[in-house]
């Protein structure tokens, strides 16, 4: 071996180094590559991703085969590392070579093609699988008996590398991907995607309009007044009942009203004819439930039951959609909003206005866990019925009270709580 150029012992060391850089930059690659990604790309004749995503299907194959590599590239590294460090010193210099070795391989061979294998799997795994595939078909043999006596070993301890679990992610792992997902989709997108997600934890009781603000036509009235109803009316559908809600008769439709009126065959039995059975649901339905309901029974409407069977509410279609998208809806003509911005930047809201629309449209946080409505909210953390004037301190908003009616709070006005300042800008302070 004396024989052999130091020149070429050098490049042999150099294009060992090399070798196991390139199994060190190859396992980390495939091992961090995105399986969905690499399933999309191989699903569109990506050829790279279809090698890569061959070769993961076995991942105890891959290694071998990467770890056969690099294992003979560092041991043959450091035997030429050894010819070299005799051939110029002689036998005083191997552990000074050892040491150079150890710190070169860790450097150039380890750290360093894993660190960017780590930071750009793409750019490493797919295109080490065209010289991976043929390596582990002519390695076979070696790397069949390494698992096998690998494999072995892990059953001793009660590991089957049979038993592969299944690529499962859950709810609050794609949660997670979404809102990493940046530019790659838009961040209106997004929020729509997060808010489907989250239909399963949300009930149409969160949702829902309110008994008491159920616009519906009482058929005991006299037949002007439900004409009047009927033409005035800020919805396509409305309940009909009969003096009270209690006793719902079905849903009318504006539509067909109008289709009679513009025939003149509107009258009582016309009107009878036309109202649709009524369609109930129990408080306690997940919005992801209920929309698919609305799709399977061709219903745009239900009435919200509790467990006793009392009508506790109404939910539409539209309800569920805005829950995903948004508001998409123009207000009514002549409809008091629930929501108006003062010109000193606090807000006046109705008592019956929703937690959930609040916290949508000003991106706050009041808790809805056990109220539904800003009424139910200042009621529960005063534990009285309060009086106009009075004040209070809801999760950093101040809420004053201006207008009540008997048991309930008909107005409030709210000032947003303070922003609080970035720990950049604490710190520049």
């Amino acid at each position: 071996m004396s024989d052999i150029p130091v020149g070429a012992l050098i490049a042999a060391l150099v294009f060992l180094i090399v070798f196991s850089a390139f199994f060190s930059a190859a396992e980390i690659g495939l091992m961090t590559l995105n399986r969905y990604r690499l399933r999309g790309l191989a699903q569109n004749g990506h050829r790279g991703a279809q090698l890569a995503l061959k070769l993961l299907e076995r991942p105890d194959r891959l290694l071998g085969v990467i770890l056969i590599g690099n294992t003979f590239a560092n041991i043959a590294a450091s035997s030429v590392a050894t010819l070299i460090a005799l051939q110029l010193y002689g036998e005083h210099a191997v552990a000074a070579a050892t040491g150079l070795l150890t710190f070169l391989v860790l450097v150039f061979a380890e750290v360093a093609p894993k660190t960017f294998a780590a930071l750009k799997p793409e750019r490493v795994g797919m295109p080490v699988s065209y010289a991976l595939r043929p390596l582990l078909f002519l390695l076979y043999p070696a790397v069949w008996l390494t698992n096998t006596l690998a494999n072995w070993l892990l059953r001793l301890f009660g590991v089957s590398v049979h038993k592969k679990p299944a690529a499962e992610i859950t709810a609050e792992e794609l949660r997670a991907l979404v809102r990493e997902a940046d530019v790659l989709i838009p961040e209106s997108h997004q929020d729509m995607m997060l808010a489907i997600l989250d239909l399963e934890k949300i009930t149409v009781e969160d949702v829902m309009i309110p008994r008491n603000r159920i616009e519906g036509v009482d058929l005991d009235l006299e037949w002007d007044e439900i004409v009047s109803r009927l033409t005035s009316c800020r919805h396509t559908r409305l309940p009909a009942y009969r003096g009270s809600l209690d006793n719902v008769v079905g849903v009318i439709h504006a539509r067909r009203v109008l289709n009679l009126m513009r025939e003149g065959n509107l009258d009582r039995e016309s009107l009878h004819e036309a109202i649709v059975e009524p369609y109930y649901i129990p408080a306690g339905t997940s919005l992801t439930t209920q929309l698919l309901n609305f799709k399977a029974a061709k219903h745009r409407i239900a009435l919200v039951v509790d467990e006793y069977g009392d009508l506790k509410g109404l939910v539409t279609l539209d309800e569920i959609l805005k829950e995903i998208v948004g508001d998409f809806t123009t207000r009514a003509l002549g409809r008091v909003e629930d929501l108006q911005r003062e010109p000193d930047g606090s807000y006046l809201v109705r008592g019956g206005t929703s937690l959930r629309d609040l916290n949508r449209r000003l991106n706050w946080k009041l808790p809805t866990e056990n109220t539904r409505t800003l009424n139910g909210l200042i009621l529960e953390y005063l534990e009285d019925i309060p009086e106009p004037g009075t004040s209070l301190m809801i999760h950093g908003h101040v809420v004053e009270i201006l207008r009540t009616r008997g048991t309930t709070i008909e107005m409030a006005r709210i000032r947003p709580a303070p922003a609080l300042p970035s720990p950049d800008a604490t710190a520049q302070r």
